[in-house]
């Protein structure tokens, strides 16, 4: 539906600039007409001005002839009030009026229309807006008076009265200077009057380059105007009309298609829902149950009570689920499987290899001629591999069930040290040369030296096993805040990426023997002393343990500042 409803507005924009367009279009024309119409209206006049001052120019008429011409164009043309001839010098020759002339030579006045003058417009005593023409005449190519002629424009007022757009749209008539000269609307006639300058009407400003704008006039309301410019004078004609007026029919228009198209729409959306339930509703409850799958709730079933393809796919999901549960009790069976397999196979490899030194060296104990040194080496290695098999069954057991651990002031470049000790032989074994670098101490934590050295040389250990022959391990002290790290670092084979996130979960090992319980435990050990362990490592490189514990010195210092 969202095509159809942006092909409704689209169409209503569409309608909106057709409509103004159209507007635009008919109000300009009428003003067009109009400048039309007061152009030929202004140089008719003018015409006949001149046509009346070629008959004066004749030699051979008398004073008396030319008064009664004179008189006579102002009956016939009522718009010319007054008619009279001026010579050279300025007096007075022949005038139509019975009394003494109004009118006087004009001084400046460029020629406006075909070579008559025209002076600015002017209201009379009776508020109607009047001119004065001027001609100055010749008489064998010499000056020889001038013809003036009080001329009024109450004509085109009326003109201009009669213009009528919509309700409320009139015309006015501007003067070049701004002045207004007419206006269509009875309240503001007054304005006529008072000789209103317009210069600053939205239509006349410099920067307006259209011929028509919409606008908001003094009173606030928004108006739309046209312009059309009377050449011939360069009078401008405006013609405005509110814009609520111009775009009634249009908008009259828009609220009923607005209405049909809702209605329209909400019909649409009624049946939609009515006749479109029956086909969504089974795509809900198969959504619903695919998502219940995807959360593990495999008791989840879909009922779909019809007979088409939707009744089909219920069937086909339920089936799909019955199937998941059969899979995943296979999948733990195997897993168990897999993991009883696994714990048997690191039992044996863990334990075989203790079981049969401590069983050799028990016959060499049963050996008569066996000397002191090799009785006392043979109890040894049963001593250490009985130790071994205990911290193994240790490791196991605490997998089952963690013991806690009692804390004690600790320090930790002692205890590191003597883990560090402890292991140069199994390095000097593999080849492998392990070192400690101690920060300046003290550097004190509260744990248990049994379990801390387990985490040492159980990451010590693993360092050794990747590192090759020729390698190094080296284990590091420092003080980081109010905590205490211990980095244990090889120069090994490394840890994949991928693996990375895996290696302190339980079972899980990168060597080929064991149980892959050693990280698990010293994980463990590590966060019930509220520590942490992080690694980083990059294959064909190396890896780095870092053991995290709070310094027990920094809190006792932290708390005597408080």
């Amino acid at each position: 539906m969202l095509p159809l409803v942006a092909y409704g507005f689209w169409s209503l924009i569409t309608l909106q600039r057709g409509t103004r367009d159209s507007v635009v279009t008919g109000n300009l024309n009428v003003a067009t007409r109009a400048a039309e119409e007061i152009r030929r209206y202004i140089v008719g006049d003018a015409e006949i001005l001149k046509a009346l001052a070629a008959d004066l120019q004749n030699t051979g008429l008398t004073q008396s002839q030319q008064e009664q011409i004179l008189k006579n164009h102002g009956l016939q043309f009522k718009e010319f009030r007054e008619l009279t001839l001026f010579d050279e010098s300025g007096a007075p020759v022949a005038t139509s009026r019975a009394t003494t002339p109004r009118v006087s030579i004009p001084t400046r006045l460029p020629p406006a229309v075909d070579g008559v003058a025209m002076s600015p417009i002017r209201v009379d005593e009776d508020l109607l807006p009047t001119t004065t023409f001027a001609i100055h005449l010749t008489r064998l190519n010499r000056p020889s008076g001038w013809l003036v002629g009080e001329f009024s424009l109450e004509q085109m007022w009326r003109m201009v009265d009669q213009i009528r757009i919509g309700e409320h749209g009139y015309a006015l008539v501007i003067a070049p200077d701004g002045t207004l000269i007419a206006h269509g609307d009875p309240d503001k006639k007054a304005l006529v009057a008072q000789s209103t300058n317009l210069k600053a009407h939205p239509l006349l400003a410099a920067s307006t380059a259209m011929p028509w704008l919409e606008y908001q006039d003094a009173d606030g309301r928004q108006q739309l105007g046209v312009a059309a410019k009377i050449d011939t004078l360069n009078w401008t004609v405006i013609v405005e009309q509110p814009a609520a007026d111009a775009y009634a029919n249009a908008a009259r228009l828009q609220r009923q298609l607005v209405t049909a198209a809702s209605f329209a729409l909400l019909v649409m959306i009624a049946a939609g829902y009515v006749f479109g339930r029956r086909f969504i509703a089974p795509i809900f409850a198969l959504k619903r149950g695919t998502q219940a799958l995807s959360e593990g709730k495999l008791e989840t079933r879909v009922t779909i009570d019809s007979a088409d393809e939707f009744g089909q796919l219920g069937a086909s999901f339920n089936s799909m689920a019955d199937r998941l549960v059969e899979l995943q009790e296979n999948v733990k069976r195997q897993e168990r499987q897999a993991m009883f397999g696994r714990v048997v196979a690191g039992l044996f490899h863990d334990l075989n290899h203790p079981i049969q030194n401590i069983g050799n060296n028990a016959r060499l104990l049963l050996r008569e001629d066996l000397d002191a040194e090799g009785r006392g080496m043979s109890q040894r290695i049963i001593e250490r591999e009985l130790g071994t098999l205990k911290r193994f069954m240790d490791d196991v057991l605490n997998i089952a069930k963690p013991r806690p651990i009692e804390r004690f002031a600790l320090d930790i470049n002692a205890s590191v040290n003597e883990i560090v000790e402890s292991m140069r032989a199994e390095g000097e074994r593999a080849n492998v040369s392990v070192t400690g670098h101690y920060a300046e101490g003290p550097l004190t934590v509260e744990g248990d030296r049994f379990a801390l050295g387990r985490v040492y040389r159980n990451l010590i250990t693993n360092a050794i096993q990747a590192t090759a022959p020729g390698g190094s391990v080296t284990v590091t002290t420092a003080r980081a805040g109010h905590a205490i790290e211990v980095t244990v670092a090889d120069t090994g084979t490394g840890i994949p990426a991928d693996r990375l996130a895996a290696i302190f979960d339980d079972f899980v090992t990168t060597k080929r023997r064991g149980l892959g319980l050693g990280l698990a435990t010293s994980k463990r050990i590590v966060e019930q002393l509220d520590g942490t362990i992080t690694v980083e490592s990059e294959v064909g490189r190396g890896t780095a343990f870092t053991v995290r514990l709070p310094a027990t010195d920094g809190r006792r210092a932290a708390a005597a500042a408080s």
